[in-house]
This record gives C-alpha cells, structure tokens and sequence, in this order.
C-alpha cells in the first residue's frame, strides 16, 4: 500500500490539472480562444465611472474592454493624462468587405486615419458607469497615426457630457445670478405697486357694484311697477271686450251687410260699364237720339233767324 501512495499522488495531481483545465475552458469559453489586439486611448479630462473591465462598443456592440489605466501627470505644468489601454476582440471585427481584421495594427491604423475616434459614454445613468465607444467622425480634426509603449493610439472626442461642461463652464454665471438679482428686484418692486394701486381699485370696484347693485334695484321696482300696469290693462281690456261683447257683435254684422251691399253695386257698375251691356245700349241710342233732336233744333234755328215768316208759314201748312 506504501509502495503505491505516489502512484496515487500522481493520479489525484493529474485529475485535479484536468478539472482545473476544465473549468478554464468551461467558464472561458470562446474568449480562451479568440485573437485579441491592443490600441491606446489618452484622456484629459475625467473618466470617474471607467474602471478597468468596462466594455469597449463599437456603436453600442461590444468589441472589446479596457484591460489597463494609468495616470501621467506633470507637476510643473499642472496637466494630466490618463492613458487607457485597450483590449480589442477582433474576432468581432472586420475593417472592410467582411473580412476579419488581421491581428496587426494595418487595419486600425487605416480606420484612425478613416475618422475612428474614441468617446466616454455613459453605460447607466443610475451608477454613473462609463464605457468607451468607437465611431467614425469623419468631421474630427485629423490626427497623426502614433504609438504609446508600442500600442497604436486611437484619437479621443470629447462626450457630450464633456461638452455641456464646457459649454457650462463659458456660461457667465456671475452675470446670470447678478441679471436674476436685477430681475427679481423689479418683480418684488412690481408686486409692492400691483398691491398699493389694487387696494383702491378693489374700494372703487366695491363701490361700483354697490351702485349698479342700488340701480338693480330700482329697475326691478319700476319693471314689476309697469308689469301690474301692463296686467291691469289686460284684464281691464278683457272686461271691456266682455261688457261690449254684443255691440261689437252688431257693428260686426252691420260691417258685413254693408260690404255685402258695396260688393253688389260694383258688380252693378261692371255691368253699366260693360261693352255689351243692354243698359249702355240704351243709353248709347237715347244718345244718338238727343244728338239727332240737337240737330234739328239746330236747324230750325237758323231757319227762324234767315226768314221767320216763311219758316212759319211752312211749318203750319200741311
């Protein structure tokens, strides 16, 4: 049994090389394996929420993560810089035609001199956890292609929270609180005179409802004053009608008989002054006849002034 114990070291040792190698390859997996590459990006500012593991995106997609940070200041200048070692997954990428980048410095050498610049952004708003993205900006001032410690540098953009610093940071903050001051100065001194001028206005309001109030009023009195009058007259009116009732009755019935009566002497008259009414017949011959008479008296007339005697004589004889 003694003479097999290191027979039974060797084994447990071997297994337990094996699980360990196992577990390398299990919890590993394809990242064991995959062709990675290292690039460099400088900051000067801040990168408080970037920590060593943060994710590398390329657009949002994972392309890597920061494998290093250090920090290089300069005492005499008071500057910093923070350079960020980056580790690259190039399994994940293709520089052009779908072809996957060769594990050189050809391929992103190309793309920094293409416009890929570097930005810290945020990963969660909640932690404050920053990550690295990789974009084109082809707008970026362009940058000679260098090398820090034999890694291929990639310019750095400032973010857009760098950004609103800045633009913070120009802003005239001492102009700005000194122009609220000045502001809320003139608000106060328009309320004090809103308040000191609205306490007569409200009196003279007050005394004008008052008086339209007065007014009401008295329109009212005089209003249900003319309606008792108006009623008054309605039923006076109406016992008027009552009591003349019969007489307006007869008055009615004379009216209609007497347009009876008007109705049948114009119908008469039509018939007077009809073309062939017998009536204007004979008026029209009794015309003629008097017209006929006129003539003849005429007649005898200027007889009797030329010779009356003979006009006589003529006349008697058969």
């Amino acid at each position: 049994m003694l003479a097999n114990r290191p027979l039974w070291v060797g084994a447990f040792t071997l297994g337990g090389l094996a699980l360990a190698a196992l577990a390398i390859v299990l919890f590993s997996g394809k990242h064991l394996f995959a062709t990675k590459a290292e690039a460099m990006v400088v900051f000067k500012g801040s990168v408080a929420g970037l920590n060593v593991g943060s994710k590398v995106t390329f657009r949002g997609v994972p392309v890597g993560s920061v494998k290093a940070m250090r920090i290089e200041a300069d005492p005499q200048t008071n500057n910093g810089l923070i350079p960020v070692t980056l580790e690259l997954d190039y399994d994940h990428i293709s520089w052009s035609k779908g072809q996957r980048a060769p594990n050189n410095n050809s391929g992103l050498s190309r793309a920094v001199a293409g416009g890929l610049r570097a930005e810290l952004v945020s990963q969660s708003l909640v932690t404050g956890q920053l990550e690295i993205d990789l974009d084109f900006h082809p707008g970026a001032p362009s940058a000679p292609n260098r090398t820090i410690d034999g890694l291929l540098e990639i310019p750095t953009i400032p973010s857009d929270i760098q950004n609103l610093k800045d633009k913070l940071l120009q802003l005239d903050l001492s102009g700005i609180v000194n122009e609220t001051r000045h502001t809320l100065a003139v608000l106060q001194k328009l309320s004090t005179d809103v308040d000191r001028r609205v306490d007569p206005l409200a009196d003279s309001l007050q005394n004008v409802l008052e008086t339209t109030n007065a007014g009401v009023k008295v329109v009212q009195m005089e209003v249900a004053q003319t309606l008792a009058q108006v009623n008054q007259l309605v039923i006076e009116s109406r016992r008027q009608l009552a009591d003349n009732g019969n007489d307006l009755d007869q008055l009615i019935r004379v009216t209609e008989t007497t347009a009876a009566q008007a109705e049948k002497l114009v119908a008469t008259l039509n018939d007077l002054t009809a073309p062939r009414s017998p009536l204007r017949s004979d008026l029209q011959a009794s015309l003629r006849d008097l017209a006929a008479s006129a003539d003849s008296l005429r007649e005898l007339t200027r007889d009797l002034q030329r010779n009356p005697v003979g006009t006589l004589i003529h006349k008697a004889s058969p």
